[in-house]
């Protein structure tokens, strides 16, 4: 069996690096993992640009969700240099669904745009397989990620 295409593999390792404290903890760790133009809506629909969310995670003034665990995370590639990626993330018994948008440029796959919806789970939102962080999260917006 083959895994996924270099494309989707490539962004779902940046969602990965994004559970980092260490990443979400640097603003030059982040700037290789961003875009320029980069995008988000977090869980309570606040939208944010890529130097507020840098300037919010590295300043450790926002307060950070603590463990965050990460399922079901899916990618398909929609376009030779566009990739979206599907996940489920938990902490403090906060539940989001999230949607990444990762675009290939020079300086390869880097994250374009991230929206996050909150949700109540139901059995049928029992996941067998999770990645975790391992460790407490770093600062960040409301939901402690940079993608609230």
């Amino acid at each position: 069996m083959t895994g996924p295409a270099p494309g989707v593999a490539a962004a779902i390792e940046g969602e990965l690096r994004l559970l980092d404290p260490r990443v979400r903890a640097s603003a030059a760790l982040l700037d290789q993992v961003l875009h320029p133009d980069y995008r988000e809506v977090d869980s309570t629909g606040r939208h944010w640009d890529r130097d507020t969310i840098i300037d919010l995670l590295v300043s450790g003034v926002a307060p950070g969700p603590g463990r965050l665990t990460a399922s079901r995370m899916n990618g398909i590639h929609l376009a030779d240099e566009l990739v979206h990626v599907t996940f489920d993330t938990e902490a403090r018994n906060r539940r989001a669904h999230r949607s990444s948008l990762w675009r290939l440029t020079r300086a390869g796959w880097l994250l374009y745009y991230h929206q996050a919806t909150p949700f109540e789970a139901t059995p049928s939102d029992a996941a067998p397989s999770e990645v975790s962080s391992g460790a407490p999260a770093a600062p960040g917006p409301p939901t402690g990620r940079p993608s609230g």
